[in-house]
């Protein structure tokens, strides 16, 4: 399974993962070195589409479709 973890890494290459992670043995793992830090935590795809894809999702057909998921509620 891979997985993405957040993390910073020094002037002197030293990476500090910003979250605790258990793993059952050593993994080997691919670094990104990002240009700046993100200004927020943003999927901005995500934000970008939202006003157009809530077209489709705010219809009486979608909450019909997918109203089995609030049965619990």
């Amino acid at each position: 399974m891979n997985r993405t973890v957040e993390a910073v890494i020094d002037e002197q290459g030293t990476v500090r993962l910003l979250e605790k992670i258990q793993l059952p043995s050593a993994r080997h793992a691919l670094v990104t070195i990002l240009e700046d830090e993100p200004v927020a935590h943003l999927n901005e795809t995500a934000l970008l589409s939202e006003t157009a894809l809530a077209e489709d999702w705010n219809r009486p057909e979608e909450d019909a479709a997918w109203a089995y998921l609030q049965q619990g509620r």
